[in-house]
């Protein structure tokens, strides 16, 4: 199979993608797989350590308020269109995935003026621009949330298939957990806290982090603290000003980025985060408890109804950001840290919601595309 992928920017387009390349991989190790972003994004991290070749073109996100700025990154991004259909032509792939975010539109229309089928995948319940200007042209349009059928009427096929990642629940020894949190720096004779506001940091999040740390409220529990790679340099400096050194604090790691989050969060106890669509999924495979600060300017507040997913089946408590502070989530960790049967039970009822078998869904459906273009 000969496959280009579009993902592009955050951890959220980038890890399902990387999930579903793996998966054609370990079916057909032959396989072809080429990632299409930018020189900007994570991708130029996350795509090559995992082993994939990586092309870049020259797309750009953009909002709807109407500024020169604006005016001249639509009119680049849809330019891309010409250096995709390059790609395309040198690559020669049967089929074209994209995992939202703008990269999709420039790839996504040039695949179909190549011919190229095209598959689509919405991680979250309220499908972004992309995927709803590419509805009409997308073979199928692959779900996570069946709340998001409703929302893309133009779609030519839909499944419900659930969010794929690369996090599985793993079964690891007593002595496993120690060496991995001992790599870290960290040790088990105190709960752990996992901590983090996706690929591009949490703001109000890190604040609070700040001043549990700086007023030692976290007597009870250890941190590991996961800053996002745009935000780590920016608390250094505020730690350092509180006269503490970002790499030497009792019972605390800090760290830009994770890159075992599997390992990492299995062995955690509680894990603190945004509630974007792989963070809940990712929660829901391993099967911790939670506490979630859903982003009040996420699209449609689906942040906010992707915590309730957890919420509602008592496996995740929610702060809403506007009432963050140290006091509130410090108060709510030790609730939960403190009640050993409580985070089991909870942690329980977090994996139920998990949906399973989700990149073999994926793959199947594929495989079908691909039986039915063929001439």
């Amino acid at each position: 199979m000969k496959v280009i992928i579009a993902a592009a920017g955050t951890g959220g387009h980038i890890n399902p993608a990387l999930a579903i390349a793996n998966k054609i991989k370990q079916e057909e190790p032959n396989s072809k797989i080429v990632f299409i972003g930018t020189d900007r994004g994570l991708e130029n991290d996350l795509v090559p350590r995992a082993g994939y070749e990586l092309k870049t073109i020259d797309a750009y996100g953009f909002n709807r308020k109407i500024s020169i700025d604006n005016i001249k990154k639509i009119y680049k991004t849809f330019k891309s269109i010409k250096q995709v259909k390059k790609i395309i032509e040198e690559v020669k792939p049967d089929i074209m995935i994209g995992t939202g975010g703008y990269i999709c539109v420039p790839v996504g229309l040039a695949a179909s003026k190549k011919s190229v089928p095209i598959v689509l995948h919405e991680s979250n319940a309220f499908p972004g621009v992309a995927i709803k200007i590419l509805s009409k042209k997308a073979n199928t349009i692959l779900l996570g949330f069946e709340d998001a059928k409703k929302r893309i009427p133009k779609a030519k096929n839909i499944v419900v298939v659930g969010n794929p990642t690369k996090v599985k629940k793993l079964n690891l020894t007593q002595k496993q957990k120690e060496d991995i949190i001992n790599k870290i720096g960290l040790n088990t004779n105190k709960p752990i806290l996992l901590v983090f506001g996706g690929s591009q940091g949490a703001q109000r999040i890190n604040e609070s982090l700040i001043n549990i740390i700086n007023e030692h409220l976290n007597t009870n529990y250890q941190i590991i603290w996961a800053t996002g790679p745009n935000q780590y340099d920016e608390i250094k400096s505020k730690l350092k000003s509180l006269n503490i050194s970002i790499n030497n604090i009792k019972d605390v790691k800090i760290l830009p980025y994770i890159y075992n989050m599997e390992e990492v969060m299995n062995c955690a106890d509680l894990v603190v985060s945004r509630s974007g669509a792989m963070t809940i999924t990712e929660i829901s495979v391993v099967g911790k408890p939670s506490i979630f600060i859903p982003f009040p300017y996420a699209t449609e507040n689906h942040q906010e109804y992707n915590a309730r997913v957890l919420e509602n089946v008592n496996a995740a408590k929610i702060i809403l950001d506007s009432k963050l502070d140290e006091k509130i989530l410090n108060s709510t960790i030790n609730e939960i840290i403190n009640d050993k049967s409580k985070m089991e039970e909870m942690g329980k009822n977090a994996h139920k919601v998990s949906i399973k078998d989700v990149e073999d869904k994926i793959y199947v459906e594929l495989c079908n595309i691909l039986r039915t273009e063929k001439p």
